[in-house]
């Protein structure tokens, strides 16, 4: 007998559908549990991550990067004396590291696995046990939903009607514009912004709030923007689109300030978030329930409201990283055959647990937090203490000649432990884990601040930054405690 209680070449203990970080972590753990998997993908396998996001993403921000260290020296002895940029080239590179890492990390795992059957093809419930993939009917004793999520596109009267660019679509250019606008403020957008603006396009950002990063500290967003404009991009905040039209240029129509303005570009990019992917799943049909948003609702353990049809990565909501979409995949496949009869992954169910999620916004400087910030706190209605150490205190930036930013660690009154971390500085997201630990852990902060830290170390700024909390790190000497 079969999974399924069926002879059906068709039936598997698990059907996934999508095929990311998710529904890759998902499928490798319920192989090692010795389950019959299906792999249902509409597009191209391997998810966001590797195709359309943190890789072709990551390598052009690091392209871009050498162009701004080669053209920019922060020392006065070193001449810069500009490179000559070949952009089809570098896009040609960055679609070869997609090619080779989606070769390396999806199609090899699958031919690894001769019990994860892939299928190509759009997937749709017919009842709560069977889906539909082209003619092939197919059934799963569970269910793991990890399509992932698209661009979202708002409505702006006129921009149904141009040629814009996403996240997605402005890494396929093969000719740099000399000129661009970017509709959206947060991290994706920023990212972007960087990116082209170090390349040598002249962007401009037109953000719906009043300031960028608006879920950040007021101090990330107004230091951020401050090195944003310093190497000339243009941050406009505040912002009503009116209209959108394209003839030889776009012409973007906006009020900001109560006045009406116009802005020209040669290209222009919607980077104003993502939607979560169930058009076409059928959803409805089976009574599985979504939020406002659009995303599948999951309790703790990554359950929907049909017990035997779990959801992960992106499609269930925030937060939208890589790294979480993968536990997620993997704690859903755990928790569902936990929840069966067998005997092959018995125990208790486990809940996702993201109070101690690091992320990093890869602008440079970088934006990098954990836990608790001072906006979150102060929702939360928790009284904190603050330790603020600017860069300009931290040996390594001075002598890098690079002091943007700072170290923000914040501490509930009347303890000695971590709540959580706001960081603006370059390559910050590496100064993540150690604090990421002490939170989880309680590891004192009295602790932090007196343990060997290498000296001209970035990793020093996050010791000074600890000792803040009780002394003026400027009246100390080098390496005292």
């Amino acid at each position: 007998m079969d999974c399924c209680g069926t002879n059906n070449k068709d039936s598997y203990d698990l059907v996934i559908i999508g095929s990311g970080s998710a529904a890759f972590a998902g499928a490798i753990h319920a192989a090692e549990l010795g389950k019959k998997v299906a792999m249902i993908e509409r597009n191209t396998l391997g998810g966001t991550c590797v195709n359309v996001g943190c890789v072709p993403s990551k390598t052009l921000i690091r392209a871009a990067e050498t162009i701004q260290r080669a053209s920019h020296s922060r020392f006065r002895g070193v001449i810069s004396k500009g490179v000559e940029l070949d952009f089809a080239t570098i896009i040609r590179e960055k679609d070869r590291l997609v090619d080779t890492l989606r070769e390396a990390k999806y199609q090899n795992v699958l031919r690894a696995h001769d019990s994860i059957e892939f299928i190509a093809g759009d997937a749709s419930f017919l009842s709560d046990h069977e889906i539909k993939v082209g003619k092939r009917r197919i059934r799963g004793r569970y269910f793991l939903i990890a399509t992932g999520a698209s661009p979202y596109v708002p409505a702006i009267p006129g921009l149904q009607e141009v040629n814009y660019l996403t996240s997605t679509t402005a890494f396929e250019l093969r000719q740099l514009p000399s000129s661009m606008a970017i509709i959206g403020g947060r991290y994706i957008a920023l990212e972007l912004a960087q990116l082209f603006q170090r390349m040598g396009s002249q962007v401009t950002i037109l953000q719906r709030s009043e300031r960028i990063l608006p879920t950040e500290d007021p101090d990330i967003s107004a230091d951020l923007s401050r090195c944003l404009e310093d190497e000339g991009i243009s941050i406009m905040t505040g912002v009503k689109l009116t209209r959108i039209e394209q003839g030889k240029e776009f012409t973007i129509s906006y009020t900001m300030a109560g006045e009406d303005t116009q802005l020209s570009v040669e290209q222009l990019v919607v980077a104003t978030g993502r939607r979560p992917n169930t058009v076409g799943l059928n959803l409805h049909k089976i009574d599985v329930e979504l939020n406002h948003d659009g995303s599948i609702a999951t309790d703790r353990y990554n359950q929907t409201s049909q017990p035997h049809i779990y959801g992960a990565g992106d499609v269930i909501g925030n937060p939208a990283f890589v790294y979480t979409a993968a536990n997620e995949g993997k704690l859903a496949v755990a928790n569902a055959f936990a929840d069966s009869d067998d005997t092959t992954n018995n125990g208790p169910k486990t809940p996702r647990d993201y109070t101690t999620l690091p992320y990093v916004v890869f602008t440079d400087p970088q934006v990098a937090g954990v836990g608790l910030n001072e906006t979150t706190a102060a929702r939360q209605g928790i009284d904190v203490d603050v330790a603020k150490l600017s860069l300009d205190n931290v040996p390594r930036s001075l002598t890098a000649r690079d002091t943007r930013g700072f170290i923000k660690l914040l501490r509930e009154k009347g303890t000695n432990y971590l709540l959580g971390a706001a960081i603006l500085a370059p390559e910050g997201g590496e100064l993540l884990m150690e604090i990421s630990l002490a939170i989880k852990y309680k590891i004192p902060i009295t602790e932090i601040a007196s343990m060997f830290h290498p000296y001209l170390t970035l990793g020093e700024g996050v010791k000074l930054a600890a000792q803040t909390f009780e002394k003026d790190v400027k009246q100390l000497s080098c390496c005292a405690s």
